[in-house]
């Protein structure tokens, strides 16, 4: 983000010395994004950021992809994946399971009960969606008060944790890249900021809070890092001598975010608009959409569902949070459900979504799609979750070889 912000105590200067009351150095330290040649910030931490006193082998959630072959339109059933059990002793970093991925993104979920290790993913940027719940994400920047409906941003390299609040345990969607994450390019000035005709703008994110410090002794971090491992991942347990959270304060453009989806004001139009207008974030190789509650087109002889598209460059992604999903009724779309329309297949509404959404003024429905530009693979928690018949939705259940 080009949007600058400060908090706690920050020198006049910067790269000058900098000292506590008491006379102790502060340490200042820039993270920055494409070798300084971009977004970036200073903090100034009460102890050396560099300092490590031990470190060992963390052996990643499943990282295993396997080819989406034979080549089929497929649906996942997430809500399936965890048990009431087996979310109360899961958290977001070690729990997340994988869906999708490819040399781009990796689409994980988790349902989390308890508190994560603090954790540094050191391979790109992530963009959370809350599905459902609450917790509030400690980072070195600060705090971030989270629930349903948000986007989580997260730049590369931010040691931060999840601490799930009372409740529920929270259902949450990751989106991994190998790149950074932003604003959609389109939305933006030649400076940076966000344009009129941007569907959001600076007001509605949220930044962290004030300085969050923390005193412990011989802390854990989890580091999920480029290596040799599937996927090219690998992952470290670092042991450094003081909590990471020790900024005194910090100012810049590079930091995490939040921005909920219900703040979002959709494009509409005469006849049906194109996904593009549904664009929210984007990375390197793919893009981060949402559709949410809106009025729906207004010509005398609209079809307010989508036409039958082939998106000849992308993998299409939909998860569906919450809402009556008009295209897709009558195939077991339901919340919690990812669809999967691979490049190469034309895909659209179901046999009689046409004729039922005619006269529709307004679809209330809620999903998040992440579009890419190179083929997905399959991971192992989308093994584990399809129903096995959606591609034979479009024709009544029929099917021959098999």
């Amino acid at each position: 983000m080009a949007y600058y912000r400060q908090q706690g105590a920050i020198p006049k200067t910067r790269h000058t010395l900098f000292r506590a009351d008491s006379g102790d150095i502060y340490y200042e330290e820039l993270m920055g994004e494409e070798g300084f040649s971009s977004d970036s910030s200073l903090l100034y931490h009460r102890t050396i950021p560099s300092a490590i006193v031990g470190a060992r082998v963390w052996d990643l959630p499943d990282q295993t992809l396997t080819p989406n072959a034979p080549l089929l339109p497929r649906h996942l059933l997430l809500h399936d994946l965890f048990t009431d059990e087996q979310a109360r002793e899961t958290d977001a970093v070690t729990g997340r399971r994988l869906i999708l991925g490819n040399a781009d993104v990796r689409i994980s979920y988790a349902r989390a009960g308890r508190t994560s290790p603090l954790y540094r993913n050191a391979t790109g940027d992530e963009c959370i969606y809350v599905e459902s719940g609450a917790a509030v994400v400690e980072t070195v920047f600060g705090s971030l008060s989270v629930s349903q409906g948000d986007y989580v941003i997260i730049p590369r390299a931010t040691n931060h944790r999840w601490v799930i609040q009372d409740g529920d345990a929270a259902r949450l969607y990751f989106i991994e890249a190998t790149s950074h994450i932003g604003p959609a390019r389109q939305y933006l000035s030649k400076h940076g900021q966000l344009l009129e005709h941007a569907p959001f703008c600076e007001r509605d994110l949220r930044g962290p809070g004030g300085p969050l410090l923390v005193e412990e002794q011989d802390v854990d971090i989890y580091i999920k890092h480029r290596g040799s491992g599937p996927n090219g991942l690998a992952g470290t347990i670092h042991t450094v001598p003081e909590h990471p959270f020790d900024v005194v304060g910090w100012d810049g453009c590079l930091y995490p975010y939040v921005f909920n989806i219900n703040d979002y004001m959709p494009v509409t139009g005469k006849v049906h608009q194109p996904p593009p207008v549904h664009q929210v974030f984007e990375g390197n190789n793919f893009v981060i959409c949402n559709f949410v509650p809106r009025k729906v087109d207004y010509h005398p002889l609209s079809v307010p569902v989508p036409y039958y598209h082939s998106n000849v460059d992308s993998d299409e992604i939909m998860f569906y949070v919450d809402g009556d999903y008009e295209a897709r009724k009558g195939s077991g779309i339901a919340r919690g459900s990812v669809s999967i329309h691979p490049g190469g297949h034309p895909h659209g509404p179901q046999p009689g979504a046409v004729e039922a959404s005619l006269g529709a003024e307004y679809f209330d429905e809620l999903a998040v799609m992440v579009d890419t530009f190179r083929p997905l693979d399959l991971g192992e928690a989308a093994l584990a979750s399809d129903d096995g018949k959606y591609a034979s939705s479009w024709t009544g259940g029929r099917w021959i070889n098999g």
